[in-house]
């Protein structure tokens, strides 16, 4: 079984990721624009930072399975089906660990962890510090998406007594700590907004200058789903204009995030590089690759992946 994985891992990231599929499959782990090299060869395509097209496909000749994570907006499903290829996400799977990556990024803009962090590194004058910080009880969170990450994070939020709004345009809510809402009334209620939807054309952009003037000013934006869900032009501009309190975010337009985007300078923004749902330094999660490689076994047994996007006949 050739399996091919695009994204940037370094060394020992690849040594453990690679150990994670079964002796003797053949492993291939190289960087996004390499992979018209590779991809002739592959069986499998689990790919990051790179689009699934017509294109790409075309010369894909053994091509079996695309195997995404969460989101697969990256890929053209209707090329794949065309072609007999399966197409499966990860929905789920690493839940648990980019809710709680979120309520890191909430507690530590409260608590300001960052910056005191920095402050006794620097040596600065601890007796003179000015900052303003709070606490979850008794705000108000409000997540748009109620899926399985949106839920995990309705749990903790009531652990730490937080009201919970949540708004998911497609489902009805049976949860009687969530009171679910429309979106403007999340959005004017919520002390704390997490993004927590797939992206698509009617998601695209949804964080706009529209939808940042009617959030609270003090209010805190966290997006750890897709970086298109937010205009980062209209981000910035709210955050250095103080029309919204702050931002925690793990995802952006372009990734890797470039060194000199103006969001490393605003001091109202905790930043982390697209490691919500993989904690560790090495991007692996044992939960996501265990779910890999029995879909990809699956496959070799003739059968449908799970979190199958398309049905081939």
């Amino acid at each position: 079984m050739n399996v091919l994985i695009t994204g940037f891992f370094n060394e020992s990231s690849k040594q453990r990721v690679t150990r994670s599929f079964p002796e003797g499959w053949n492993i291939q782990i190289v960087e996004p624009q390499r992979c018209e090299e590779f991809i002739g060869e592959a069986d499998v395509l689990i790919p990051e930072h790179i689009e699934v097209n017509e294109a790409l496909l075309s010369k894909a000749r053994n091509l079996k399975f695309v195997q995404t994570g969460a989101g697969y907006d990256n890929v053209d499903i209707e090329a794949c089906t065309n072609r007999n290829i399966w197409v499966s996400n990860a929905a789920g799977v690493n839940a648990n660990a980019v809710a709680e990556h979120i309520f890191a990024l909430v507690l530590g803009y409260y608590k300001n962890i960052s910056f005191l962090d920095q402050a006794m590194k620097n040596r600065e004058d601890e007796t003179k510090l000015d900052y303003v910080g709070g606490e979850l009880l008794g705000k108000t969170i409000g997540t748009i998406g109620f899926g399985a990450i949106g839920s995990r994070v309705a749990e903790l939020a009531k652990a730490f007594k937080m009201n919970v709004l949540a708004y998911d345009a497609y489902k009805s809510i049976e949860n009687h700590d969530v009171e679910q809402v429309d979106l403007d009334t999340l959005i004017a209620n919520s002390d704390v907004i997490t993004v927590n939807i797939f992206l698509n054309p009617s998601t695209r952009n949804l964080v706009d200058k529209t939808f940042l003037n009617k959030m609270k000013s003090n209010a805190l934006l966290v997006n750890t789903a897709r970086g298109p869900l937010v205009c980062e032009e209209d981000l910035i501009n709210a955050l250095k204009n103080n029309v919204i309190g702050g931002a925690c975010l793990d995802v952006f337009q372009v990734e890797p995030l470039s060194v000199n985007s103006e969001l490393r300078t605003l001091k109202n923004v905790i930043l982390t590089p697209h490691t919500a749902g993989m904690p560790d330094g090495t991007k692996f999660h044992e939960t996501r690759y265990r779910f890999f490689v029995q879909n990809i076994q699956r496959i070799r047994n003739n059968e449908p992946p799970q979190n199958n996007l398309n049905q081939i006949s």
